[in-house]
């Protein structure tokens, strides 16, 4: 913002430049080091998962976007990486099941195929009940 101003001793002009100065928003890692927000390195991660699948990258933005947004609006300047990840996977879960479990993959760092498996398994018991629940009609009351 920029500002005119008189200087009251010697009756002069000057101009003041005001500027927002903002804080880097800083990403709090499991490890517990901090490294700064970067949109790259989530956009980034989120192609890996969508490697070959459908969708756009028009969508990848938006998903990158909502994300920054949810940060930005936070009370603090510190985020937890789970929370980035939760995002990640809330925004995926609806669009494709296989990008989904690929970002979940890495993300959740599953030490073995059995962990690998219960997730896969909650997922698909997850969808089954969704479907059931679409699918329900209601009977009029007599």
């Amino acid at each position: 913002m920029r500002r005119r101003r008189e200087c009251l001793v010697c009756e002069t002009r000057f101009t003041t430049y005001e500027y927002v100065e903002e804080r880097p928003v800083q990403v709090l890692k499991r490890d517990g080091s901090a490294e700064e927000f970067d949109r790259a390195k989530l956009l980034r991660s989120l192609k890996i998962a969508c490697a070959k699948r459908p969708v756009s990258a028009a969508t990848m933005d938006r998903i990158v976007e909502r994300v920054e947004e949810v940060v930005a609006r936070s009370a603090g300047v510190e985020v937890p990486s789970e929370r980035l990840g939760e995002l990640i996977m809330d925004a995926l879960r609806p669009l494709d099941r296989v990008a989904y479990v690929r970002y979940a993959s890495v993300y959740r760092n599953f030490q073995d195929i059995g962990e690998f498996q219960d997730f896969v398994d909650e997922l698909t018991l997850r969808q089954q009940r969704e479907l059931e629940a679409r699918n329900q009609v209601e009977l009029p009351f007599a």
